[in-house]
């Protein structure tokens, strides 16, 4: 969990890092089970970059959330209340939902904060398709924009959410740009940034259908191998030492009715993967300002 720089207690050794909590959509749980390693590992960082469902995690610890608070409400939420089947959406917006309900539901858990009201620097980025860049809402760039507004940018998946228009930009989900993109010094001072990311397997094939499927679900289908392929995307070598990827077994990026079990799951997948090799990676590697306690 963030902690300013020197709150270190009881003689513990602690690690400068900023975390980048990519993707993942619906699977948000394990990004709660990476910021709980990270507490317990004695993480120390004052940025944090959140990108598509990685970026609601964000958030809310930037807001002063408890990883206790962020547990119970991820657990305990159901996000089919967020889904939504506007064919006018889908037509003029390019989602099936506007994504309305879900900014005003994390506004609510927000207290309605803007970027300046923020006890730590928190970093959401979104994907302009015009020119398929990175756009950043911050403290810096924009402090007066509404936290749930930049996270529901970031998290607008192509037809399934509608894009929103920014300053003359049209921004869907973050998580579709490349990795490129998102590895710079966050906080300008050199800081190393580990990139936690949530992979998929690949989905079983179903038995050959008799008929073809009919829209709703041929846009379901679409959309989920859409997302489960971007989540399987290569990743550099040059970046493998600070990139952490958790696997999620079967469950896509969209599954919105995820049981609390599948919940609790995916929480345990994040926390055991950062456990087990964010120590090995930066340690193998010799990562700049990088120490973690042994036992």
């Amino acid at each position: 969990m963030y902690r300013p720089p020197g709150a270190v207690q009881n003689g513990e050794t602690d690690f400068l890092m900023v975390p980048v909590l990519a993707g993942g959509g619906t699977r948000l749980a394990a990004h709660i089970g990476v910021i709980t390693a990270l507490d317990e590992l004695n993480a120390r960082f004052n940025h944090v970059v959140g990108v598509s469902g990685g970026s609601i995690i964000a958030a809310l610890l930037a807001a002063g959330k408890s990883i206790e608070e962020i547990k119970s409400l991820a657990l305990n939420i159901d996000f089919r209340q967020f889904k939504g089947y506007s064919p006018y959406q889908l037509l003029f917006r390019g989602g099936l939902s506007s994504g309305a309900s879900f900014e005003r539901w994390l506004d609510q858990q927000v207290d309605g904060a803007v970027f300046a009201d923020l006890p730590f620097n928190l970093h959401v980025v979104a994907t302009d398709v015009q020119t398929a860049r990175p756009v950043v809402f911050d403290q810096e760039r924009t402090p007066e924009v509404k936290v749930a507004t930049a996270v529901r940018y970031s998290m607008g998946i192509p037809l399934l959410f509608s894009f929103k228009l920014y300053q003359g930009q049209v921004l869907v989900d973050g998580s579709i740009l490349a990795e490129e993109a998102l590895r710079r010094d966050w906080a300008g001072d050199g800081s190393p940034v580990c990139f936690f990311r949530i992979r998929a397997d690949a989905q079983p094939r179903d038995q050959q259908r008799e008929k073809p499927p009919l829209l709703p679900a041929f846009m379901v289908m679409l959309i989920r191998s859409f997302m489960t392929t971007m989540s399987r995307e290569f990743i550099n070598d040059a970046y493998w030492h600070s990139t952490i990827v958790i696997n999620s077994g079967s469950v896509s990026p969209i599954e919105f009715g995820l049981s609390k079990e599948q919940k609790v799951e995916l929480f345990q997948q994040g926390y055991e993967t950062t456990m087990k090799y964010l120590p090995e990676k930066f340690l193998k590697h010799n990562v700049a300002h990088f120490q973690v306690n042994r036992p």
